[in-house]
């Protein structure tokens, strides 16, 4: 019996002391693991501190850096600043020495087209300036007959106003108003001719409707006589047609005017006779309901560099 349980008791110290070996194995083992972690634990912590102080680091230089360069920045806006300064100071200066170069040439240019654009075309004749017998407008050109009323001889006009006379009349067709020409240029021995036909059937009294020879606008060339074909010729009855007064209308926009209206100083009420003046000036004796023969000559004269603009 004793033999027995003695056995028993043996196997169970045994088998306690192996557990209790294997507990403590276990328990080495697992405190030996967890050292190891928290080993790394803390050396991950150091890790993350160290890069923490690296990266704070880091922005101390960057700081600083940045600091450094907006005080750059801030030197570098002034200097651009005052280099903007300079730089309109010296485009002013540019700007001033191309104006005066605009100037001179504006004045040569001005000055040679005004050598080139005849000078008596704005003159006032009819009594007051004279144009005397070798006087040819420069580029006279025959007017196409499309214009020209039926039966009358051909009719000569110049040049560089020829064109606002066909577009004025294009223009009146296209409105269906009857305008033709009776009679345009006219020589200094024609309208001596001329003058002299009506002195003998009129007297003295030709001088109230017929310019002497030389004083004539339609010696320039930029004269000329309109009526319909009613009318059919230079009459005091072409004033109370459609024609008359499309012209009193719209012949400024053209460059016309009439010469002769309605108490004038120097001839009979003309409206027939018509003169080219160039648009500028027609549009500001329009707008300002201005005579040619009441205006000053040197207020005219200043429109004569634009005449045929």
């Amino acid at each position: 019996m004793n033999t027995h349980h003695n056995s028993s008791l043996t196997i169970g110290i045994s088998t306690a002391l192996v557990l209790l070996i294997g507990l403590t194995g276990y328990f080495v083992y697992r405190t030996t693991e967890l050292n190891k972690t928290v080993a790394s634990i803390s050396d991950e912590k150091q890790n993350v501190i160290s890069e923490k102080n690296s990266v704070n680091q880091t922005l101390l230089e960057a700081q600083d850096t940045i600091s450094k360069l907006e005080t750059e920045l801030a030197f570098l806006e002034e200097d651009f600043e005052e280099l903007e300064d300079d730089y309109r100071k010296e485009k002013r200066k540019n700007d001033d020495f191309q104006d005066q170069i605009d100037n001179i040439l504006g004045t040569v240019g001005d000055l040679d087209k005004l050598s080139k654009t005849d000078e008596e075309l704005l003159q006032k004749y009819s009594k007051v300036y004279f144009l005397n017998e070798n006087y040819i407008p420069s580029k006279i050109r025959e007017i196409d007959e499309k214009y020209i009323l039926e039966g009358r001889e051909p009719q000569y006009f110049h040049g560089d106003a020829l064109p606002f006379l066909e577009k004025m009349l294009d223009r009146a067709a296209r409105a269906d108003i009857d305008l033709g020409i009776v009679s345009a240029y006219r020589s200094f021995d024609t309208q001596t001719e001329l003058k002299s036909g009506y002195t003998q059937t009129y007297g003295s009294g030709a001088n109230t409707f017929s310019a002497d020879q030389g004083y004539s606008e339609h010696q320039l060339g930029t004269t000329l006589d309109l009526a319909d074909a009613t009318t059919n010729g230079p009459y005091l009855s072409f004033q109370d047609t459609e024609a008359y007064q499309w012209l009193v209308n719209n012949a400024y926009r053209y460059g016309f005017v009439l010469s002769y209206p309605k108490d004038n100083t120097f001839y009979v009420f003309e409206p027939w006779h018509w003169r080219f003046v160039g648009e500028d000036l027609a549009d500001h004796m329009h707008d300002e309901g201005l005579d040619f023969y009441d205006m000053e000559q040197r207020e005219i004269d200043a429109y004569l560099i634009k005449i045929f603009d």
